[in-house]
Order: structure tokens, then C-alpha cells, then sequence
């Protein structure tokens, strides 16, 4: 078994929340009679935000509760989707009273149990919501219209900043819930593995590699990806990933972007920081500007070494959403 610092397997979700509140007791609480997260003060007036998955990608979703961000944050046992009645009592719990905004990644059990929720809390027009899809990932994208689609990735975190910051600024629900599904439609992600992460009290990692091979496309639950690359340089291997995600998206010369340079877990910061350099280097030398950019472990795999870019067009009038301060305890400015 590989050595972890864990109580018991079964509880490190839990335990885990209760050690984010005690830490950050002025921004949110950990509700674990109902499983939820919520801002030390509930916000009013104001349209709410509530989003989740499963544990197992932290500080995703509960690091991101707090002023400009979330008002809720649902969390599942590891790689598990949370259940419909833990999404219905966060969004309940969301709402002053002018509707919430639950934010979804493409997962099938994520998707179902906000779909429940989302119509448990609509029975007598109690609370009024509307629902972003995130599917970012580029490895996942088929022309199949019958398949579950891209799978959602590190984009949710610019939705979550952007909705959040335009729920602060008093915009209406429809009006949040579109900044969401632009910023969806038009962010995308791709990532690689040195590593797999390995489940707590689990034996092996979900995948393994030789010294030489690199996994392209991985997902965030230890998903294989779409192919095997020879291990190099940092600079090749950033390469990996912003060549086929600037095709994707047609950007070219005189472009800007929002460029999310995200961490799988067992990535250290010298290694992020190194990464974020080349992406810079590799958008800069085709004219393409980063307009702002992030670079850390913000939505993870559990141990998993290796990283994921988020590129975003950055149009003008998403900067200052951008911008707008936020305070959670993960993300702060």
C-alpha cells in the first residue's frame, strides 16, 4: 500500500472539509449533517452559486466558496458524484432570493443529481435556477452527438470566478448563468501525466508508465488519455499542449487569452512556474497575448503528477470579471 497521511480511506473526504473550515473559519463552514459548504456569512440579495463533484480534485469545489466565487460547494466521496438530495440542500441553501446558478461538469452522475435537484427545487417555484454545463476537455471532443460529449475540467474554475464576480455585481440569474455557458462553450483544456494518482488506502495508481512515456489526455479522475508521448523537456511538453488547443480554438496572431496553468496534485510549484514560463514563451512567439493568467494546483487528481492548460479568448468585457476582487480560501485577490 502506498503511504498516505489518512485517518481511514472512507473518511478522508470528511476530515478533509472539516480541517478547510477550521482553517478558514471567516469564509465558510462545513454543514456535514446536510454534506455541504457554504460561506461563513451567506451572501443577500444577490444571485447564488453552487457547484460540485466529486473529492479527490481539491481545493476544488469547496476552496472556491466565498466572495466572488461560490456560495455553495457539494462535495461527493472521492471521484463519485455527490447524491441529488446533498445537490438540493446546496442549492437551498444558495438562494437570497434571486435564483441560483448550479454549476455543472460534464459527468453522467454529476449531471443527473443537479438535474434532480435542479427540478426538486423548482417544485412550487420555490428557488429558480438555471444550469451551466462545463465540457472543456479537448481529448474527450468526438463528432459523436450521441456520446456523453467532452468531459469538464480545470474551466470550471473560470466559470466559477466569472459568474461569481457578475452574481457580486448584482446581475440577474439568466444574466450569470449566460457568462457561464460562453465561457464553457468557448474554454477548453488539455493535460498530461507523468504519474496517475493513486485512491486513498489504494494499493497502485490508476494507471501505470514507463520511465519514457508520458500520458496525453489524461482526465481528472485518472482517465486514460488518448495516447502515449516520449517523455522531454518541460518546454516539448507544454508544446504538447498548446499546439492543438490554439488550432482548436483559431487563435492567432493579435489574440488574447486567460491562461489556467493547473497543477494534477504531485506537480510542484517550480515545476508550474517553469510550465507557465513556456506557455507564455510558445502564445507570445505567435503574437498571441496572455492577457491574465494563474498558475497552480486548482483542480486536482489526487497525487496525479502532471499538468492541464485551460486557454480562454480573454474578450474585453471578461477582464473586468476577471479582475473583480475574490476571497475564498484558494483563490484570493
Amino acid at each position: 500500500m502506498r503511504r498516505q497521511i489518512l485517518n481511514q480511506p472512507e473518511t478522508a473526504p470528511e476530515e478533509a472539509l472539516e480541517g478547510l473550515a477550521l482553517t478558514n473559519p471567516t469564509l465558510v463552514r462545513y454543514d456535514r449533517a446536510r454534506g455541504i459548504v457554504t460561506r461563513a456569512t451567506p451572501a443577500k440579495d444577490k444571485v447564488g452559486l453552487v457547484s460540485g463533484g466529486g473529492s479527490g480534485h481539491e481545493p476544488l469545489h469547496a476552496g472556491f466558496v466565498g466572495h466572488g466565487m461560490l456560495d455553495v460547494a457539494v462535495p461527493g466521496a472521492v471521484f463519485a458524484s455527490p447524491t441529488a438530495l446533498q445537490v438540493h440542500e446546496g442549492t437551498v441553501a444558495a438562494d437570497s432570493g434571486r435564483g441560483v446558478v448550479q454549476i455543472v461538469k460534464n459527468y453522467t452522475g454529476d449531471v443527473l443529481n443537479f438535474e434532480i435537484a435542479g427540478e426538486l427545487a423548482g417544485d412550487d417555484n420555490a428557488v429558480a435556477t438555471e444550469t451551466v454545463l462545463v465540457d472543456d476537455d479537448l481529448a474527450t471532443q468526438t463528432a459523436d452527438d450521441d456520446g456523453p460529449g467532452r468531459r469538464g475540467t480545470a474551466a470550471v474554475l473560470a466559470v466559477e470566478k466569472l459568474c461569481g464576480a457578475s452574481a457580486e455585481a448584482g446581475a440577474d440569474l439568466h444574466t450569470v448563468a449566460e457568462i457561464g455557458r460562453r465561457v464553457a462553450r468557448t474554454a477548453r483544456t488539455l493535460a498530461f501525466a507523468l504519474s496517475a494518482g493513486t485512491h486513498p488506502g489504494g494499493t497502485a495508481p490508476a494507471f501505470t508508465l514507463e520511465p519514457g512515456e508520458v500520458e496525453l489526455g489524461v482526465g481528472i479522475h485518472g482517465e486514460r488519455g488518448t495516447g502515449r508521448v516520449p517523455f522531454a523537456d518541460a518546454d516539448t511538453l507544454v508544446s504538447r499542449l498548446v499546439d492543438p488547443l490554439v488550432a482548436e480554438l483559431g487563435l492567432v496572431r493579435g489574440s488574447a487569452v486567460i491562461a489556467l496553468v493547473n497543477g494534477l496534485g504531485g506537480a510542484y510549484p517550480i515545476e508550474l512556474s517553469i510550465a507557465a514560463r513556456a506557455v507564455h514563451r510558445q502564445l507570445g512567439g505567435r503574437g498571441i497575448t496572455v492577457a491574465r493568467s494563474l498558475a497552480g494546483s486548482y483542480v486536482t487528481s489526487l497525487d496525479m503528477v502532471g499538468i492541464s492548460l485551460t486557454l480562454l479568448p480573454a474578450d474585453a468585457d471578461l477582464l473586468p470579471l476577471w479582475d473583480a476582487p475574490v476571497r475564498t480560501p484558494a483563490l484570493t485577490w
